[in-house]
């Protein structure tokens, strides 16, 4: 861990990363690649050390409350959270400023700052997005070694569930011949489905690779999966959108369910919806007119 300053915090579209880096592991992690310009390893996570006063002068100085997002290149919920504090005291600020927030977690540390999360969706609105790639728990704790099982996961999204806090799956990737089966896509959809999930995300059945992550994904496959490195290489080369052979099946069956239970699953609208700001008081005064 290392602390640097940084010049903003919001992106051009309210995005918002604390935390440069992560301890997750996950084996197919996009935010390795060098396309993204990171100078220092990536378990070094790097801490915005004036992150929290230049939000609340972003929040202060906004003429139009938004929702803020976090969470779409670093987990806030990384392991240091839990001492640093970063994401619950973010949280406080937005909260304080009557701002929405979207935030992507893939861990029930989420949990922790419920309160907040509760607070910030009575006024306006809080989405909480959880990632769930993989059904089998043991097989999770492979590709997705440092962070909350598949079903610490649905435990989240039920509790949120139970608090009315809206829900959205990212279902995604999917690595093909580990997981691209008809057994691993059912069992996160039941999740999904017995939460009550408002959306899912769903780039289709497979995943994309490039430099930085292709070559730290193939190392843990010539680790976990003897073989399956030159399988890779026969199949798709050096192809960035790695699709699975099952993709049309396993689409076939995302559409179906997902309409069977009201799920909305068009990503465009999903991202559509966590744009949007509500805010609730405001409704409910104009409703009695």
């Amino acid at each position: 861990m290392h602390y640097k300053e940084a010049k903003g915090i919001l992106s051009a579209g309210n995005g918002m990363n604390l935390y440069r880096g992560c301890t997750h592991g996950c084996i197919y992690c996009d935010a390795r690649s060098v396309c993204y310009n990171m100078t220092h390893d990536f378990e070094d996570i790097e801490v915005k050390i004036n992150a929290l006063s230049l939000l609340e002068n972003s929040l202060k100085n906004k003429r139009k409350k938004c929702m803020i997002g976090t969470g779409a290149m670093s987990d806030p919920y990384i392991q240091m959270e839990t001492k640093l504090e970063y994401t619950r005291k973010s949280l406080e600020l937005i909260e304080r400023y009557g701002f929405g927030i979207s935030i992507q977690t893939k861990s029930s540390r989420i949990l922790r700052d419920l309160d907040l999360l509760k607070k910030i969706n009575d006024k306006t609105k809080c989405v909480v997005q959880i990632t769930m790639t993989t059904y089998d728990e043991e097989l999770c704790k492979i590709l997705e070694p440092n962070v909350s099982t598949t079903k610490e996961r649905f435990e989240v999204l039920k509790i949120m569930k139970e608090n009315k806090i809206p829900t959205v799956v990212w279902l995604s990737p999917i690595l093909p011949f580990i997981n691209d089966t008809e057994e691993n896509l059912r069992g996160i959809l039941n999740y999904c489905i017995e939460a009550g999930v408002y959306g899912i995300i769903n780039f289709g059945i497979g995943l994309t690779l490039r430099e930085g992550n292709r070559e730290y994904f193939y190392e843990k496959l010539v680790k976990h999966f003897p073989g399956l490195k030159e399988k890779y290489h026969q199949k798709y080369g050096y192809a960035y959108v790695i699709n699975s052979g099952n993709h049309e099946k396993l689409m076939k069956i995302f559409y179906e369910e997902c309409r069977k239970h009201n799920i909305l699953c068009d990503n465009h609208k999903i991202f559509q919806y966590l744009d949007e700001f509500e805010e609730k008081n405001r409704v409910e005064q104009l409703s009695l007119f």
